[in-house]
């Protein structure tokens, strides 16, 4: 693994992982209120096209990295939903 790609899948293993504590939160608490829609729609559209361009440049780090970011991401939205 050469040094681009160890800092491609670093960046987004700590990008994606962000994203656990906030879900977390959300289940525990019940509430996503202090989450707009805006943001969380705008965010959940970005992640996904993000994940078109990691496959359509064949980049492993930015297809794991989106991917599992859009499944979180789509967890809060649900939980949004859920809650809202």
């Amino acid at each position: 693994m050469d040094g681009a790609m160890i800092l491609g899948v670093t960046a987004g293993t700590l990008t994606t992982v962000a994203f656990i504590p906030q879900l977390a939160k959300a289940l525990k608490s019940k509430s996503t209120g202090d989450l707009s829609w805006g943001m969380v729609l705008t965010f959940t559209i970005g992640v996904l096209l993000w994940l078109i361009y990691g496959i359509w440049i064949d980049s492993l780090p930015v297809i794991l990295a989106n991917a599992v970011t859009l499944l979180l991401q789509l967890g809060i939205v649900s939980l949004k939903i859920k809650y809202g």
